[in-house]
């Protein structure tokens, strides 16, 4: 479970060195791989709204 998470950190912090570098200009394989962890977030970002959005209507008793 460690190595999964270990995983998991690196590739989050590899995708940020990677928005950056693409910022100031980087070559195109940094770009896409700055996209993908971009759209990744937004999803994540949205996944996190529509739970917040779910669990308020659940809770607030409305049918």
């Amino acid at each position: 479970m460690i190595l999964l998470l270990l995983g998991v950190l690196a590739l989050v912090v590899g995708g940020c060195v990677c928005v950056v570098w693409a910022e100031r200009g980087g070559p195109v394989w940094v770009r896409v791989v700055a996209k993908v962890t971009l759209v990744a977030g937004e999803l994540v970002r949205s996944s996190a709204r529509n739970r917040r959005r779910n669990a308020n209507s659940r809770s607030s008793g409305d049918d």
